[in-house]
C-alpha cells in the first residue's frame, strides 16, 4: 500500500477499541481521528473529511444504524465499516442496506480489518474520481424484523452481506441447499428488505403438487377448463403483482411449467389454463433448490435457458454440518423460541452430543430435537435422556473414542457411556429400577445414585 497518509474516523464508546485502531492503522500511514459517542463523531466528521469511517453499532445518545444514515445523508460516498460485537443477521442486512461498505464483528482479525480498510479507501479515492458514481444500495425500509436467520459462521456472515446487497435490486435470486439448511428464512430476508415489501408476497412448493394442480395454482384457470373448475381464478402470479414469487425445490418443476416461467422471466405474457386473453404481471422472482441445478441441467431434468434466466444472484447455503459453529447458537435460538418466557437450559454433556451429531436434517432437524426434548423434559435442564434417539450416535458405526475426540474429557465420557448403559437396562425392564439394578449387577441405592446424572 502507498505510503501516502490517509484519513480515518472512529467512532466507538469503547476507549479500549478506538487506541487499538490507532495502534493498528497509525503506524502504516493512516492518520485516525477518535469519537466516542455519534455526536461527536458527526462533529468530527465535518472537519476531517475522512476517507473511511469506522463505527460502532451499540453506542449511547446516538446507536450507529442512526449514525450511519447520517453519515450517508451529509456525505457524498464515503465508505463506512461497522463494528459489531454481535453479528445478527438482521443488524448485518441492515447495515448492508443502509450502504454500509462491509462490517467486523468483534474481537476482529488484524490482516482482515486492515484489508477492509484498504480497501475502503480505495473505494473512496475511486468515487473522487467519478463523479457520477453513485451507491447501488437503497435506504432501509421500515418495520420491525421478527423472525431472524441466526449465523456466526463465515459463510453465513457473507450471506447476510449478500442479501444487504441485493435485496433492494430486481434482480432474480436462486438459493440452493439441502433440504432443511434455512433457504426459506432467507428468501423472506431478501423480500423483508426490498423494494416490494409492502407488496404481496406468496410461495408455492413446486416439489408438493402434482403437474397439473402446480399449473393452475401459478398460471390460474378460466372456469370449466377442466372437471370442477367453476369459476375464474386467478393464479400466484397474478396475485403476486407487484410483489414477489417463492418458487420453492424449483428443480422438480415439470419442463412443461418450466417453459411457461421462462416467458415470465423474459417479461412476456402467459394465459390462464383454458384461457385465450394474454395476462401480463410485474414480479421478483426467488427460487430454491435441494439439488444442484446445474447438475439437473446436465441430466435434461432441467432447461439449460431457464437456469440461466433464475441464475442471476445465486446463494449456496452451507449444511449445519459445514458451519458447526452455529450450532450452540442455534440451540439457544429454540430454547427461546419454545420456551414461553421459562428459562430452560442444555446441560455441557448434551451439548457436546449436539454438536457431535452429523445433522442430515440440517437445522429443520435441530429445532425439532431441541423443541422435542422441551415438551418431554421434566424439568428446565436438558439432558441426554430428553433427546430423540436420532440425535444419539449410531451404534453401529460409533466409536467411543470419538467422544474425546469431540472434545469430552475422559471423565465425561465414561459418565456418557454409562448414562446410555442405563437408559437401556430401565427400558429393557420396563424402567422399573428395581429389575434394572439387578439386571445390571448393582444394587438399587447405587442404581438411583447414577440416575441423578441422566
Amino acid at each position: 500500500m502507498e505510503k501516502r497518509e490517509k484519513r480515518v474516523l472512529v467512532i466507538d464508546d469503547e476507549a479500549s477499541i478506538r487506541m487499538n485502531v490507532t495502534d493498528i492503522l497509525s503506524p502504516i500511514g493512516y492518520k485516525v481521528s477518535e469519537a466516542a459517542d455519534g455526536i461527536r463523531g458527526l462533529q468530527i466528521l465535518e472537519d476531517s473529511d475522512p476517507h473511511v469511517v469506522i463505527l460502532d453499532i451499540n453506542m449511547p445518545r446516538m446507536n450507529g444504524l442512526e449514525v450511519l444514515r447520517e453519515i450517508k445523508l451529509r456525505t457524498h460516498g464515503v465508505p463506512v465499516i461497522i463494528f459489531t460485537a454481535f453479528g445478527t443477521s438482521e443488524r448485518a442486512i441492515e447495515a448492508m442496506k443502509l450502504g454500509a461498505f462491509d462490517y467486523v464483528e468483534k474481537p476482529f482479525d488484524i490482516e482482515e480489518f486492515i484489508l477492509s480498510v484498504e480497501r475502503a479507501c480505495e473505494y473512496c479515492e475511486l468515487l473522487k474520481e467519478v463523479e457520477n458514481l453513485r451507491t447501488l444500495v437503497r435506504k432501509s425500509i421500515g418495520g420491525k424484523i421478527d423472525s431472524e436467520i441466526v449465523g456466526r459462521d463465515r459463510k453465513m456472515q457473507d450471506i447476510f452481506k449478500v442479501i444487504g446487497r441485493i435485496a433492494p435490486t430486481e434482480a432474480t435470486v436462486l438459493i440452493q441447499g439441502e433440504s432443511g439448511t434455512g433457504k426459506e428464512l432467507i428468501a423472506d430476508a431478501i423480500q423483508r428488505h426490498s423494494k416490494r415489501s409492502d407488496k404481496p408476497y406468496v410461495k408455492i412448493n413446486c416439489g408438493a403438487l402434482s403437474e397439473s394442480v402446480l399449473e393452475s395454482e401459478i398460471f390460474g384457470h378460466e372456469k370449466g377448463s377442466f372437471t370442477g373448475a367453476d369459476a375464474r381464478r386467478k393464479g400466484l402470479f397474478e396475485i403476486a403483482d407487484g410483489g414477489t414469487v417463492y418458487l420453492d425445490e424449483i428443480n422438480s418443476m415439470p419442463q412443461s411449467l418450466q417453459v411457461r416461467l421462462l416467458r415470465i422471466l423474459q417479461k412476456q405474457p402467459f394465459f390462464r389454463l383454458g384461457g385465450v386473453n394474454p395476462v401480463t404481471t410485474d414480479v421478483r422472482i426467488i427460487a430454491s433448490s435441494n439439488l444442484n441445478i446445474e447438475e439437473e441441467v446436465a441430466r435434461g431434468s432441467f432447461r439449460e435457458d431457464l437456469y440461466y434466466r433464475l441464475n442471476v444472484v445465486r446463494i449456496n447455503v452451507p449444511p449445519l454440518r459445514e458451519r458447526r459453529v452455529d450450532i450452540n447458537h442455534l440451540i439457544d435460538h429454540f430454547l427461546v423460541k419454545y420456551g414461553s418466557g421459562e428459562k430452560i437450559v442444555v446441560s455441557p454433556e448434551t451439548r457436546r452430543l449436539l454438536n457431535s451429531y452429523h445433522w442430515p436434517g440440517n437445522i429443520r432437524e435441530l429445532e425439532n430435537v431441541i423443541y422435542s426434548a422441551m415438551v418431554t423434559s421434566s424439568d428446565k435442564i436438558l439432558n441426554i435422556k430428553d433427546l430423540p434417539d436420532q440425535s444419539s450416535p449410531c451404534p453401529e458405526t460409533f466409536s467411543f473414542i470419538s467422544l474425546i475426540e469431540k472434545g469430552m474429557s475422559f471423565r465425561e465420557a465414561v459418565t456418557w457411556i454409562e448414562n446410555q448403559i442405563i437408559k437401556e437396562a430401565l427400558t429393557k425392564n420396563d424402567n422399573n429400577q428395581s429389575k434394572a439394578a439387578r439386571y445390571l449387577k448393582m444394587n438399587r441405592r447405587q442404581l438411583y445414585s447414577r440416575m441423578k446424572g441422566i
